[in-house]
C-alpha cells in the first residue's frame, strides 16, 4: 500500500470518527491561542490551561504584556516547563507584536516566526487554527505515528515530515488533519505502548502489520 492510499482510508475513517478535530488549549483569540502554543512547548496542554486565564486575564493584549517584564511574568508562569525563557520569550514577542504589526497576530507561517519564541511548529499551530492555513505543524506525536503508520519512511525530522504531511493531505484538510494526527498519538497511538486493539485505522497501519 502507498503512502497515498494509506492517507486516503485515514481521510476517511477521521472524517466519519472524528469529524470534529480541534486544538485542546483554550483560547479565544488569536493572542490567546500564540501565547499558549508558546508555553506549551514541552508542556501539556493541561498545564497550559492551568495556567493561561490568570495571565491572560492580567495580560490580555500584546500591548499590555510588551508594557511589563520578564520577571512579572515569570511569577504567572512558573509551573510550566522553561519558565524563564518562556517569559522572556512572552515578553519579547508581545512588544514584537506591538513595533512591527500593530498589535495584531499576522497570518502567514513566514511572518509569525519572525516573533520571539516562535519556531515552525507554533508558527504552523496559529496560522493553521486561526487562519486555516494549509500549515501542516509536526509535533512529537506527529512525527511519531506518521512513521507508524506508513505515511513517512524514516523521515529525518520533523521539516521532512510536515511536507510529506502536505504533499499526501489535500489543503483544505490539513488544519483538521493536524489535529486528528495529534489526537491520535495522544491518546491511541501513544509511545511506549501503543493502544493498537483498541486503534480504528490499525488494518492501515505500517507498524500494526509487522507485529
Amino acid at each position: 500500500m502507498t503512502p497515498q492510499e494509506r492517507c486516503n482510508h485515514l481521510i476517511e475513517w477521521f472524517q466519519k470518527n472524528m469529524p470534529v478535530a480541534e486544538s485542546e488549549l483554550h483560547y479565544t483569540n488569536p493572542f490567546e491561542l500564540l501565547v499558549a502554543v508558546i508555553l506549551s512547548a514541552q508542556c501539556t496542554d493541561k498545564r497550559v490551561n492551568m495556567v493561561t486565564p490568570k495571565l491572560l486575564a492580567d495580560f490580555p493584549t500584546a500591548e499590555a504584556m510588551a508594557a511589563t517584564t520578564h520577571e512579572v511574568i515569570f511569577e504567572y508562569v512558573k509551573s510550566v516547563s522553561y519558565p524563564n525563557n518562556k517569559a522572556k520569550h512572552l515578553v519579547a514577542m508581545a512588544r514584537q507584536l506591538v513595533d512591527e504589526f500593530g498589535g495584531e497576530v499576522p497570518s502567514e507561517p513566514e511572518e509569525l516566526q519572525k516573533l520571539q519564541g516562535v519556531g515552525r511548529k507554533t508558527a504552523n499551530v496559529v496560522a493553521s487554527v486561526i487562519f486555516n492555513k494549509p500549515a501542516m505543524a509536526v509535533d512529537t506525536h506527529v512525527f511519531r505515528i506518521s512513521e507508524r503508520l506508513g505515511l513517512t519512511t524514516n523521515s529525518k525530522s520533523p521539516l521532512e515530515t510536515e511536507k510529506t504531511l502536505v504533499s499526501l493531505f489535500p489543503p483544505e484538510l490539513i488544519p483538521k488533519a493536524h489535529h486528528w494526527l495529534i489526537l491520535h498519538g495522544r491518546y491511541v497511538c501513544i509511545a511506549r505502548k501503543p493502544k493498537c486493539e483498541e486503534c480504528g485505522i490499525r488494518q492501515w497501519c505500517r507498524y500494526y502489520t509487522k507485529i
